[in-house]
């Protein structure tokens, strides 16, 4: 990955962005982001629940690591308490990292692609989730899924 930050307040609303003080001042959030992929290549996109920064954008699901945690158990856990899913870390192929400097938090994104679970989806959060392929058919998505879309 090198020292590529990916700067998001130009794609973040107005009233969302911050000054901040650059990357280096700011302790680093670590996340889990599943890619979960079909057979026929279509991928999950979910929506950001309200109540939470960035409602209604689009974006891999996923969560912070708890302390402890590796990757693959932190998706685990994230992908069953949010869509209801089952995976095993078994099932979570790291696949690559990006730093993103947003306004509210340093966030440094651990994408992984999953390509089994067991479960029907559950939107277990009042969010929306869709099946993508090709065209992106929904707006806006958070600039750290920018780059593997």
């Amino acid at each position: 990955m090198g020292d590529e930050v990916l700067r998001a307040d130009a794609h973040l609303p107005r009233a969302e962005a911050g000054t901040g003080s650059g990357p280096q001042a700011r302790n680093v959030v670590d996340v889990a982001v599943g890619v979960l992929l079909q057979p026929d290549g279509r991928f999950l996109l979910t929506s950001r629940p309200e109540g939470k920064v960035y409602a209604g954008y689009w974006e891999f699901p996923g969560g912070k690591l708890e302390a402890g945690e590796s990757v693959a158990e932190a998706l685990a856990r994230e992908l069953h308490e949010e869509l209801g899913l089952v995976i095993a870390p078994s099932d979570v192929q790291a696949w690559r990292e990006q730093l993103v400097d947003y306004p509210h938090a340093l966030v440094r994104l651990h994408f992984c692609k999953v390509h089994a679970w067991r479960g029907d989806l559950q939107m277990r959060e009042g969010q929306s989730c869709t099946w993508c392929g090709g065209l992106l058919a929904v707006a806006p998505v958070l600039p750290g899924a920018l780059p593997v879309l």
